[in-house]
């Protein structure tokens, strides 16, 4: 078995997954943006819809779980969200401690006007759902990777 090949330079600025990942980052939300905002969304506040979207309700530390988002940052979204009417936020009636949230009527009408957010995307970039779905699955393998 060969040795692996060592780049040329490997500090030279393309070669670096966290440039790659944080300048894709930055331009598919970007992408996400003017389709976000008729719907009175900012991107972090579509991922915590989302996730309510698969079950509601939730608890915050369930919903921070889930976003892998800090509590802390993820209050300020709750709060908007509930301030547009798309959730509510009350005491857990299983634990008065834990803070759950439960869509209202109107976040969950929302969701079928989200259910064109995907293909818009899709249109928008350019590539088919086989290739965002083979990106999602390496972006996956690459986080848990760095998370182990």
């Amino acid at each position: 078995m060969s040795a692996p090949r060592i780049p040329e330079n490997p500090l030279e600025l393309e070669r670096q997954v966290c440039f790659g990942l944080a300048v894709a980052s930055r331009t598919v939300i970007a992408v996400y943006r003017p389709i976000l905002e008729p719907l009175n969304l900012t991107h972090p506040q579509y991922l915590v819809m989302l996730a309510l979207w698969e079950r509601s309700p939730r608890t915050v530390k369930d919903l921070s779980n889930a976003l892998q988002l800090d509590p802390g940052t993820l209050s300020p979204l709750l709060k908007r969200l509930e301030a547009v009417g798309y959730v509510e936020r009350q005491r857990d009636k299983t634990d008065e401690r834990a803070l759950a949230l439960t869509l209202t009527e109107r976040g969950q009408d929302l969701r079928r006007e989200a259910l064109k957010i995907p293909f818009k995307v899709v249109e928008r970039l350019g590539m088919s759902f086989e290739e965002l779905t083979q990106l999602n699955e390496v972006l996956r393998k690459v986080i848990a990777k760095a998370t182990t």
